[in-house]
């Protein structure tokens, strides 16, 4: 059928972040029907536009207005979709398995021509994840600010008649507030107050004292937290148009909407045109879009407000709410990664083996950190990633070179343990983290012997997994080949008991290829590069979040 594409067979098409697909259909139909005219129009072009639920009414009016006009020739549906589903859809395709959302059937992701989510977010993780999926993207149609949903009774007490608190006072104190928020990783709305709030922290412990607060009245579902407001939840981060729509729900229960300061963070519902469309399509998509920049009056009745933050006729303003928010830059995976990242591992339990490098090379001072070596940037890595970790995970601490123990190119210097019951020692292993003189890089026989370690042990319900440190390739004469070592891993690898491989690479003298095979032959995990040492941090913070190839 002319028009059509196969979305296995994608390519990237334009510009910026990315992402793709598509879902569960909540209540769309096809907008509208336009025969060619005689205006030169040889064939309709079948145009199937995947929505955010709360505006997929909007964009459906516009479309059937825009389909109906002369020489318009394209047909338009339009379909509500959550875009967690849509997520999960394109990381099916792509192999990704998106925290917090998994993956979705392929099938789910067929015929979809544009999406508008909730927010650019997920443009930016899925691009993040799936580098080579690149969709166009065609700016904001509608805007809906974060704001902070408080019980009326409460408003003033918190944020005085102008309802806008001040985040840099408000987050030393939020622990009493009983905060909450929906599940960064899986709504865009929970990740937008999380932006919020650690943007206001001055200090990495702060910042974890922050997430562990909003960690303890965190929900999976919109509904469920707003039914929690003014019970167990004193203050939900949400977005302006959920305290909307809850305020239309139950008149009786209102909530005020506080309005941070400074805003920092918003749902911005961008207009993707998916790789691979053909051209006619894209062209109309683009066209489409066009149209769709003058939906205000229906967007007013979504409780959005436009792309430029400013409100419709017949918008149903919270009391005290700005007349117009300046919409806030959109987040850069540099920021998003690390973010979700430390709430994973803040949130999520664990079972993890570290297994540092600790050959002559790690002794290199690093310029960008302060002359620090490598050894000392990992034990200072080290360290922050355990100050993550609560008591529901367990970790063990190896060191690795040549000839550690014997011929033993690997020491354990901490067994796996309770964090709730082992920080001391923890901590003191993490000294132990130095530079053996003279030392090469046992890196093969190290890892076949952590994956066999942590599968021995491995526990049901929680994330078993294996985080290698190294700045070289492997070199240890008369140890494992690559090979072998990839043979032998298969052959322990059980997808029942799976066991997650990341290895984070430091410097350039790393074998890419091979720490890949390693990977490859543990059947899940990821190769994590910092070309700079002095970002092994992040680095470490982006592996926690990422469920590549998981």
């Amino acid at each position: 059928m002319p028009g059509r594409h196969r979305p296995l067979q994608r390519t990237g098409l334009i510009v910026t972040a990315a992402a793709v697909a598509v879902v569960v259909v909540a209540g769309g139909a096809w907008a509208g029907y336009q025969q060619w005219s005689d205006s030169g129009c040889a064939a309709t072009v079948q145009l199937d536009v995947a929505a955010a639920p709360e505006i997929a009414p909007a964009v459906r009016s516009a479309a059937e207005a825009w389909s109906r006009a002369e020489g318009t020739c394209a047909r338009v549906t339009v379909n509500a979709a959550d875009p967690a589903g849509v997520a999960a859809a394109v990381g099916g395709e792509h192999g990704v398995n998106l925290a917090g959302v998994g993956t979705g059937a392929r099938s789910d992701a067929s015929g979809i021509d544009a999406w508008i989510p909730d927010s650019g977010t997920w443009l930016v993780r899925i691009s993040s994840e799936a580098p080579g999926f690149r969709p166009a993207v065609l700016g904001s149609i509608a805007l809906s600010p974060a704001v902070l949903a408080v019980p009326e009774a409460s408003a003033a007490a918190l944020s005085g008649p102008a309802r806008t608190p001040k985040m840099a006072d408000l987050v030393k104190k939020l622990d009493s507030f009983k905060p909450g928020l929906v599940e960064p990783s899986r709504d865009a709305t929970g990740l937008a107050g999380l932006l919020t709030m650690a943007g206001a922290t001055d200090s990495a412990a702060l910042r974890v004292g922050v997430m562990r607060a909003l960690a303890a009245h965190s929900s999976t579902l919109r509904k469920d937290l707003l039914l929690k407001v003014g019970d167990s939840v004193g203050l939900a981060l949400l977005s302006e148009a959920d305290v909307i729509a809850h305020n239309a729900r139950t008149p009786g229960n209102r909530l005020a909407a506080l309005y941070p300061s400074p805003a920092t963070a918003a749902l911005d519902y961008p207009f993707a045109i998916m790789p691979g469309v053909d051209p006619e399509k894209a062209a109309a998509a683009t066209k489409l879009r066009g149209a769709l920049g003058g939906i205000t009056a229906g967007l007013a009745q979504a409780g959005l407000r436009g792309p430029d933050g400013t409100t419709g006729p017949g918008f149903p303003a919270p009391q005290a709410a700005p007349a117009r928010i300046a919409p806030p830059p959109a987040p850069a995976a540099a920021a998003l990664t690390p973010l979700l990242g430390s709430w994973t591992a803040i949130t999520q339990p664990g079972r993890m083996l570290a297994v540092f490098d600790v050959s002559g090379s790690m002794k290199a001072k690093v310029p960008t950190a302060g002359g620090l070596t490598r050894a000392e940037v990992t034990q200072r890595t080290a360290q922050q990633g355990l100050a993550l970790l609560d008591g529901r995970w367990s970790v063990g601490n190896w060191t690795f070179s040549t000839n550690m123990v014997g011929t033993r190119p690997w020491k354990e210097n901490v067994p796996i343990s309770s964090v709730a019951t082992s920080l001391p020692e923890l901590r003191a292993g993490i000294s132990r983290i130095t530079p053996k003189d003279d030392g090469d890089t046992g890196l093969f026989d190290t890892a076949l012997a952590a994956y066999a370690a942590v599968k021995k042990g491995w526990k049901p319900g929680v994330s078993n997994s294996v985080v290698i440190y190294t700045d070289g390739a492997n070199d240890n004469p008369g140890g494992l080949k690559i090979e072998e070592l990839v043979a032998r891993m298969t052959e322990l690898r059980d997808p029942a008991k799976p066991v997650r491989m990341i290895i984070i690479g430091m410097g350039t003298a790393i074998d890419r290829n091979e720490l890949n095979a390693i990977v490859k032959a543990a059947g899940s995990g990821g190769v994590f590069v910092a070309t700079d040492p002095a970002k092994i941090g992040e680095i470490f913070l982006e592996a926690i979040a990422s469920r590549r190839g998981a």
